[in-house]
Order: C-alpha cells, then structure tokens, then sequence
C-alpha cells in the first residue's frame, strides 16, 4: 500500500469534452459570439444557452448592427461540430428543437456602459472581481494537475474525430490527481497519483477494451512517462456503461464549468463565467488579463508562483484595485507589494486598453470553449503571450 511521504501533498482537477452539456452550451454561446463578431466587431453580446434531451435555448441580451443573423442555423451548426448527429448520441442537430429568445441589451446597462468616449476610457460592463494564476511547473507556466486534464480531453477528442476509437462519443469527462512534494514555500509535481476517465461510448464494445484502448491511445500519448508508475491509480469508466450522455444523460447551462476554464482549483475564480460573453464583459476580457499579467510575472523569474486580482465597478474604467500574491515566492529583493507596483506601472487594465492591448475584437472564442481559456499555444490567445518586463526589475 503506497503511502504519502509526510511533506507531500495530493491535488486534484477535472476537465469535460466539449461534448458535455454544459460545454455544448458554451460552445453554442461562443459560436453565436463569433458569428456576430464577424460581422460587427463592437456587437455588444451576452448570449446564454441552456439545453435537455432535444431542446437547446439561447437566450439573452444583444445590442449588433450584424444583419441576417440566424441564430438557428448558427446553432444547429454548433451542435453538429460537436458531433451531435444521431439521437443515440444524446442530441440530433437536424432535428433538435432550437428555442430563441435574444433581445436587446437594457438602456441603463447601455448608458453606462457605451457613453460616447474614446475606447481607451469605456466603462467596465458590469461589478467583478477577476483572477489570474501562473504556477511555474510546467511549460506553459500552469498548474500540472489541470494541463494534464486539458491535455487528456484534447487527446480524447483528437482520436474520436480521427476514427482511432470510433466507438467513443462527445460527452467525457476526466480527473487527475498529482502528488506534490513541498519544501517551504517550493512545490514540486512528483507523480501522476489517480487518472480517472469517463468516456461515452457505442453499447457494442465492452469495459475492458475500453480501458485497454484509453490507456494505450490516450494515457500514454499525453503523461510524460516519467509521471507514471506501478502505483499510479487507473479509474476508467468507473461506472460501468457509459452509453447515454449529452443533454439526454444531463442538463446543460452556458458557464457551469468555470473551475474547468480556468486552473483546476489553483489559484482562485472571482465566479464570473466567460462563454457567450464579448470582450467589454470584464468577466471574460479582464480575467484573459489577469492571466496575462501573472503569466508575465513568472515568466520574467519575478516570482515561482503568481495569484493577480482585479476588481472593477459598472462604467468605471480604472480597476478599484489590484492585489498580487506570490505566496512568497517571489525573487530575492522583492517583496509583493513590489510586484503589485511592478503590475500597476505595466499594464493599463482599463477594458478598452486590454480589449486595444490583446486584439480581443476578432472571432475567436468558440474555441476557448473546450481545452480551457489558458496554458495553450494559439496565437490566437494572446493573452497567453507575456510581456516582457526585464526593463521594470530593480537593480539589486
């Protein structure tokens, strides 16, 4: 029986497919953003979707000068992207009943929100506390525990889009489990301790091969080898079958799945979802900075580890204010408060400057909605790119 040594420490995330309900609807959203976006880069969007069995809903408030927008055909197109294309599945994109009901955004949210300034001053458009989080363990300065999850249900959907396991279909979801040792303030993945994995499937292959072909087509091509070992715990479609899912196995909403966007557990969620969202919603715009500003601090050896928080006020455009934790990581000579002051004279976190800074006006966010928002290497995802900030450090 393995035991954890006595300065070692489990932690676990999770991350579900883009074929589970929740993230089909956050597919939907995003799709109907981008479609709206293509055609008017200043449309004002907050787009919810909500789906069960066959019925999927969007609904809404949307301010756009796009014309001939079909939101059901946008839709219907979404749905079958996700690979919704047979009621055995959990939806039909053919014939699935689409409900609409998008109206236009309130006057008093508008008012505060569009007054006539120059982009750089647009108000914030709503209250909000957002976070951002970089660790770094890994590459792409993110907690491992999640990249591996995010990691595993890209595989999953690559070898189900490819044929490589045709029995699979869109609803999944996974777990990951990593054993840390900590010294001090220094933490260290040491082991994969737990994978579990739940993958929907045709009812003509049993659990066995089911877990062969997981562990050979998916596990092995996405832990590093070094990560796994004899006691490494395998808990494959622990529930035995796995066959009816999608919105006929479950109930959908647009931003359930706000721990799974962002960093696994780490860090922090200030509670605002993204999906459905257009950029002037610091719920989204502002948390992609977040990350960018913490992404930023580690990648400059300004920290180990970084927790940035921003908090804004309806039509105000300047934060109310911006905290820095490094959980004492950070570099020799400097303190938190260091790095707060570091952020503060570096990044101009009005929305219309980081709408302005990372080009967040472009079509790009149904993509965002499985995989995660952070830690991927898109250059659509600027936010991911960090800023180079060797000119702010002290001269010790």
């Amino acid at each position: 029986m393995y035991s954890l040594p006595k300065n070692h420490f489990l932690f676990s995330s999770e991350s579900v497919s883009i074929g589970h309900p929740d993230k089909l609807c956050d597919y939907v959203s995003d799709s109907v953003l981008d479609a709206l976006l293509t055609q008017d880069p200043d449309a004002k969007v907050a787009c919810e979707s909500a789906c069960k069995n066959t019925l999927l809903m969007v609904f809404g408030e949307i301010t756009t000068s796009s014309q001939d927008i079909v939101y059901e055909k946008i839709v219907r197109q979404a749905i079958k992207e996700v690979g919704y294309d047979d009621i055995e599945k959990g939806l039909d994109y053919k014939n699935a009943v689409i409900m609409v009901a998008l109206d236009q955004q309130s006057k008093e949210i508008a008012n505060a929100v569009h007054v006539e300034k120059i982009d750089e001053d647009v108000g914030a458009g709503d209250q909000g506390l957002m976070i951002g989080y970089a660790s770094d363990e890994t590459e792409e300065l993110m907690p491992l525990t999640h990249l591996l999850c995010n990691k595993l249900i890209e595989k999953l959907h690559d070898v189900r889009i490819d044929n490589t396991c045709p029995w699979m279909r869109p609803d999944a979801k996974v777990q990951v489990t990593v054993e840390y040792e900590q010294n001090g303030t220094q933490i260290k993945p040491v082991r994969v301790h737990t994978i579990l994995i739940s993958q929907q499937h045709s009812p003509d292959i049993s659990n066995e091969k089911i877990a062969e072909e997981l562990k050979q087509h998916v596990i092995k091509a996405v832990i590093p080898a070094h990560f796994l070992d004899d006691n490494t715990v395998y808990h494959l479609n622990p529930s035995g079958s796995f066959t009816v899912g999608g919105p006929c196995g479950d109930a959908g909403l647009t931003g359930r799945k706000i721990i799974v966007d962002t960093y696994g557990g780490w860090g922090g969620h200030g509670g605002g979802a993204f999906s459905g969202k257009d950029p002037t919603k610091v719920d989204r715009s502002a948390a992609y900075a977040a990350r960018w500003v913490a992404k930023s601090l580690v990648h400059n050896g300004l920290c180990k580890r970084a927790l940035v928080q921003v908090a804004y006020g309806i039509g105000i455009a300047k934060p109310l204010s911006i905290y820095v934790n490094s959980y004492d990581t950070a570099a020799e000579g400097y303190t938190d408060l260091d790095l707060q002051e570091i952020v503060v004279n570096n990044f101009d976190l009005r929305p219309g400057m980081i709408i302005k800074e990372l080009n967040l006006k472009r079509p790009i966010y149904k993509k965002t909605a499985s995989c995660g928002h952070f830690g991927r290497n898109d250059p659509d995802f600027t936010w991911e790119t960090p800023k180079d900030l060797s000119h702010a450090k002290k001269k010790l």
